[in-house]
């Protein structure tokens, strides 16, 4: 009996501080601090660890591991040019030599697949051990890898855990009952509050830091909300400011049950497989949730896949398509506290947010844009293009212009053709090429 009532205590006391420190500050939007105070020992103790690092190391290995995580810098200039020196007019063997220096550059550095890959970091964040291949350096850094390792797994992991729990349960009870009241000015009211709260509580779980910019450009109700996509918890991070209607496809286990409790309180969009292959069903449902400006932003990630958080890669049109105003937002992420991106080909989610809920923390920046429309005769992918290069240009991301789907398809025969055209041209001499790269 008095190790069930001491594992009583314990709990009881576990949760108390987890109520009145955590959850009702949370609800309340505001902060005691503590938070605050724990990033700035963090910062501290990670460039206490990084001058550690630079005397412990010689130069020469880190300039050279430093450099092997950079992009090798190619000759973007087209076909024409980076043939003419080694070409006469017709066909000459030595022409395989340029394309062969092709294919070894995208073997080595692909600019498509690494943006698949977590960010690499310059300096050891005491998250790996083999980051730059540090193996040992000092032992009182060592023991401070110890400690943290410690703290992460055994004290902020538990607490983590309790949030999320916390704030999920909370989501589906709160979405469910609220559904249940006739629509009304007041329903309306306590789902944007259920979820404000509930987000909230989330982001505490993954010990979230956000800095919002331009709050005066924050998405209109009506409007459509686009972002720049690097993990599931984005929709966390928008939605700890305000509130959207999420569109997305149906899913089944928690994700599903969270969605149908979800979308009795608000009306979010979701579709079912079938559904979500037909673009005019969707365009249409699209149309129709905008054009009741009583009803929530619709956010959406045109990228339609979770990018590094180094650069921006292709926006799909659809979301350009359906008219309205455009609020363009970018995010983000620190890598040097936790890392954010979902390769969503390596892990499955549980070990995704295992990851989350055990690294240090999750900072990130979120730039509100001014609203943007279409402009006269400008289609949808021009239209797409401009918001995606004011994304980019305001999170400080790289801007590609390949298609996220190359994540797990492979490269569109179309593409291949178009260089086997403009080489042939070449060739039998019926042109020249244009100015667009290889």
């Amino acid at each position: 009996m008095e190790g069930a009532e001491l594992a009583g205590k314990i709990l009881s006391t576990w949760l108390t501080l987890v109520l009145g420190l955590i959850l009702l500050p949370s609800a309340f939007g505001v902060s005691l601090g503590i938070s605050e105070i724990y990033m700035k020992i963090l910062v501290k103790t990670l460039e206490w660890a990084t001058l550690r690092i630079e005397r412990g190391v010689p130069k020469e290995s880190v300039l050279k591991n430093s450099a092997s995580v950079g992009i090798i810098q190619r000759d973007e200039s087209p076909m024409e040019k980076g043939l003419s020196g080694l070409r006469g007019r017709d066909f000459e063997l030595s022409d395989a030599f340029y394309f062969s220096k092709k294919g070894l550059e995208a073997i080595v550095e692909d600019e498509v697949t690494q943006r698949f890959s977590s960010e690499e970091l310059v300096s050891w964040n005491l998250l790996t051990r083999t980051n730059i291949n540090f193996q040992y350096i000092s032992l009182r850094l060592t023991m401070v890898w110890v400690l943290g390792v410690i703290i992460r797994y055994c004290f902020l992991l538990p607490l983590r855990v309790t949030l999320a729990f916390i704030g999920i349960s909370l989501l589906v009870i709160g979405t469910t009952l609220v559904g249940q009241l006739p629509d009304s000015s007041l329903k309306n009211w306590l789902s944007e509050l259920v979820h404000l709260t509930c987000c909230r509580i989330c982001v505490r779980a993954l010990s979230g830091t956000i800095h919002y910019h331009n709050k005066q450009y924050r998405p209109q109700k009506g409007g459509i909300c686009v972002a720049n996509h690097t993990s599931p918890i984005d929709v966390l991070i928008l939605t700890t400011d305000g509130c959207y209607a999420m569109v997305g496809q149906v899913h089944g286990g928690l994700m599903g049950i969270i969605q149908r409790a979800m979308v009795k309180a608000c009306p979010h969009v979701w579709f079912e497989r079938s559904e979500m292959k037909d673009r005019h069903l969707v365009t249409k449902r699209l149309r129709e949730h905008i054009a009741d400006k009583k009803k929530l932003p619709i956010l959406i990630f045109p990228e339609g896949t979770c990018i590094n958080n180094t650069s921006v890669m292709m926006f799909k049109k659809g979301s350009f398509e359906i008219g309205g105003t455009i609020h363009p937002v970018a995010i983000k992420y620190n890598p040097q506290f936790g890392d954010a991106f979902w390769n969503s080909s390596k892990y499955n989610m549980v070990s995704y947010l295992l990851r989350m809920m055990t690294s240090w923390a999750i900072v990130c920046d979120v730039w509100y844009m001014p609203p943007m429309t279409r402009e006269e005769g400008e289609d949808a992918v021009q239209f797409a293009n401009r918001v995606k290069s004011a994304i980019a240009r305001q999170g400080g991301l790289t801007e590609l212009p390949w298609d996220g789907g190359l994540k797990r398809a492979k490269v569109k025969d179309t593409f291949k053709e178009e260089q086997q055209k403009n080489y042939s041209k070449m060739i039998v001499g019926n042109g020249s090429l244009s100015s667009e790269s290889d």
